[in-house]
């Protein structure tokens, strides 16, 4: 159960807004900000428990299962109560958790650590964007995709910061501290500038029909590609033996970098090339970096891969938002929100699938099999995009 995220118009003083746009800016900023921490602490806490890759994508299971399960209640109470109660328990939560990844002791405790991280994301991710959507009513002006661009500039700051102090010799530990307390310096500003009274649509199932259906799909498979160069990009560069542990964050670092830069801009691109030539395209540009990223010994392709993938993907689930937007098979509310709750289930659970893939086969056979499911792009576009 999740609210329809398109709430009523209501009078915000001038002052008051401002406040509330930047409290969405550092909530936001503050969620991409731990959540890319992450990245670069993976091969250290994966080493910490000893697990294998079948066992770890196990693990990150866990981070998936806890996600899902926090992602409903949260609309649902968001809906009931306001946002900003779910923003700071999902923001802390963050913060107060990722230490504890790098921890755990045994895969039982990384399990439990995992599904706690994953609870404290999907709550904050569910919260801010109800909260971002009011926002934005409120302002009478698009305002969406420059919040969800602070979210990209968090993984460059996240990533590219945990990378280089890992880098120059500070412990995974010290590296989790240091990047908790930034977040929770940004979520200490955002709190008293939240909107005390976000919400109040009435929670609802909601399940995609008709062309909604084929758009939430898709964005599950980009979504799952963001979370494979997450929670495996940097595992596959050591795989691939081109970069030790401590380096191997800046693959996604540099897809950050790329997804910003072609986010920030994305607006203008959409405009001169239509929704469904950037379907065409961005698929086709993340397939052909996600090849890149499978040339062993050699490491400027993958770099130049992951980046490739960041610009791909960048403005494909933006375009699916606004096409389930317009959509006549339901509300524009409710079609947004299936295809949004579908697109995190992508991210969450399908690195798992990853983990079991490698298992079985390599990672990276699981990694190149992403470039069959980005084909799902350019193949549907003309259906997805037609109004």
């Amino acid at each position: 159960m999740i609210p329809d995220p398109t709430p009523q118009r209501a009078e915000v003083p001038d002052a008051r807004l401002g406040a509330a746009m930047l409290a969405t800016r550092l909530s936001f900023l503050a969620a991409g900000f731990v959540m890319a921490c992450w990245a670069p602490l993976i091969p250290f806490a994966k080493a910490q428990v000893g697990a294998d890759e079948g066992v770890f994508g196990l693990l990150l299971l866990c981070l998936g299962v806890g996600a899902i399960l926090a992602m409903p209640l949260t609309g649902y109470l968001s809906a009931r109560t306001g946002a900003r109660p779910m923003i700071l328990l999902g923001g802390f939560g963050l913060v107060a958790i990722l230490p504890l990844l790098v921890l755990a002791p045994s895969v039982w405790a990384l399990g439990l650590a995992l599904a706690l991280f994953g609870a404290a994301l999907g709550t904050i991710d569910v919260a801010m964007n109800i909260h971002a959507a009011e926002v934005e009513t409120r302002a009478a002006r698009p305002m969406m995709s420059g919040f969800h661009a602070m979210w990209s500039v968090g993984g460059i700051l996240g990533a590219g910061g945990l990378t280089a102090l890992l880098s120059l010799g500070l412990s995974p530990l010290g590296a989790a501290l240091l990047g908790s307390g930034l977040a929770g310096v940004a979520m200490i500003l955002a709190a008293p500038r939240l909107l005390r009274r976000s919400g109040g649509a009435k929670p609802e199932f909601v399940r995609p029909r008709g062309v909604v259906l084929l758009l939430a799909i898709l964005a599950a498979i980009s979504f799952l590609v963001e979370g494979a160069v997450l929670d495996w990009g940097a595992l596959l560069m050591v795989a691939q033996g081109l970069m030790e542990p401590t380096g191997a964050g800046i693959g996604y670092m540099l897809f950050s970098i790329a997804m910003t830069i072609a986010r920030l801009t994305g607006d203008r691109v959409v405009a001169a090339l239509g929704r469904k030539q950037v379907m065409i395209t961005g698929g086709l540009i993340a397939m052909a970096g996600i090849a890149l990223t499978l040339v062993p010994g050699v490491l400027w392709p993958a770099l130049l891969g992951f980046a490739l993938i960041g610009l791909g993907c960048a403005n494909l689930v933006p375009v699916l938002f606004s096409l389930a937007a317009q959509s006549r098979d339901m509300a524009p509310g409710m079609a947004v929100a299936a295809v949004t709750t579908t697109g995190y289930a992508g991210i969450l659970l399908g690195p798992a699938l990853i983990g079991f893939a490698a298992d079985a086969t390599s990672l990276a056979i699981a990694f190149g099999a992403l470039v069959v499911a980005m084909a799902a792009f350019p193949l549907a576009a003309a259906r997805a995009s037609r109004p």
